[in-house]
């Protein structure tokens, strides 16, 4: 295992754990609808407890990928959570609403209602996912800050990284086209989120408006993600010299890169193709109620791709605007060699890890969510 070798490899695992927590925003997507797709207070009680026995895997899934981009990729995490924290921080409020909102809905004295905490549950559906596009979407059309590792030596204020606006992040929602991927990926959230209830809840009613929505959030989203997606492929990109490290801008590098990596690609093509079956087959046919599955796995391996073919084939994964050198790579963002062998060691047991999370899941689904269950059960949410 080389360095370069270990640098991939943990950009391929920082990646699956993002294209990981974009298929979790299920719960987001569902969230967002729980006013539009319930029509009385039992059908918006078995949406919140369908979503409330798996928001814990989301929120989960959101600090292990922070955290494994902290240990493996530093620069990163000290550039962008320390240098665009209004933009992070926004994104985790909301996340923190949602615990908050899931586990005090119901409390004894809760003098507001559960209405107003299932209004913060729409609240982090509709913001967790716009923002984190937005954020990714800085991955292909760069950021604005200043990188300068002399810093180090100043003993007043050794900050390396520095953000050259007072914005602290924000103004990545000023560009247009961080917004259409974040409300492509807003949308991508609602269909995952309308397969997941269609197949969680048993309950013709919630499922047969699930279905009308579907049609709606599929259109738009596909109209959102292709305009995205071909802009960038056909715009130039931020690419790196394997020997000197220089950044340098390259006409369509990101169609380029998938060229290059034909692999990627096809894998690309293959989660696309299951997203439209579990979309297709959702909604022309009534007694279809496992679209999450084929849905879910798509999303998970375009969202891995598109990661990819930020950082692999020498490509600088988070950009500078205003200083081209000072983009980040897999090469001048990384760990050392040493941290980066220990870690790789220590991820050998994250086949384990996934196993519990697979059968805790089926634990949890043995049986459907209905009116039922609801009446009887004391601890719903």
């Amino acid at each position: 295992m080389t360095y370069e070798f270990m640098q991939h490899y943990w950009w391929f695992l920082v990646s699956l754990l993002g294209a990981l927590l974009v298929f979790l925003m299920f719960v987001q997507g569902a969230n967002s609808m729980i006013f539009s797709l319930a029509g009385d207070e039992m059908e918006r009680k078995m949406l919140v407890n369908s979503t409330g026995r798996k928001w814990e895997f989301t929120f989960t899934t959101l600090v292990t990928f922070g955290g494994a981009f902290f240990a493996s990729f530093p620069l990163f995490y000290s550039t962008s959570f320390g240098g665009a924290y209004w933009l992070w921080m926004l994104i985790l409020f909301s996340f923190v609403l949602q615990a908050v909102s899931y586990e005090f809905q119901n409390k004894l004295g809760n003098i507001f209602g559960p209405g107003l905490f299932q209004w913060f549950l729409v609240f982090n559906g509709i913001l967790g996912p716009l923002l984190l596009g937005g954020a990714v979407a800085t991955f292909f059309n760069g950021s604005n800050f200043i990188v300068n590792k002399m810093n180090i030596t100043d003993s007043v204020q050794p900050v390396i990284s520095q953000w050259a606006n007072a914005s602290n992040g924000l103004d990545a929602l000023l560009d247009p086209w961080n917004l259409v991927f974040g409300f492509a990926v807003f949308f991508l959230a609602r269909i995952l989120g309308i397969l997941y209830i269609i197949n969680n809840v048993n309950d013709e009613n919630i499922r047969a408006k699930a279905r009308k929505r579907l049609v709606y959030a599929a259109g738009v989203f596909f109209i959102l993600f292709l305009s995205f997606l071909i802009r960038t492929l056909f715009k130039d990109g931020f690419a790196c010299d394997p020997v000197t490290g220089m950044v340098v801008m390259e006409p369509m590098k990101y169609l380029h890169n998938l060229l290059d990596m034909w692999y990627v690609l096809i894998v690309l093509l293959v989660g696309v193709v299951l997203l439209l079956f579990a979309i297709y087959k959702t909604i022309t046919d009534a007694s279809y109620i496992q679209g999450i599955w084929p849905g879910g796995i798509g999303v998970v391996l375009v969202v891995l791709c598109l990661l990819l073919c930020a950082g692999w084939n020498n490509t600088a994964y988070y950009p500078s605007n205003i200083d081209l050198q000072s983009s980040l790579t897999l090469a001048n963002s990384c760990s050392s060699e040493f941290t980066l062998t220990t870690m790789t060691y220590v991820s050998f047991l994250i086949p384990f890890v996934l196993a519990y999370i697979v059968y805790a899941w089926r634990a949890i689904d043995k049986k459907k969510i209905d009116r039922e269950e609801m009446a009887a059960d004391d601890h719903a949410y």
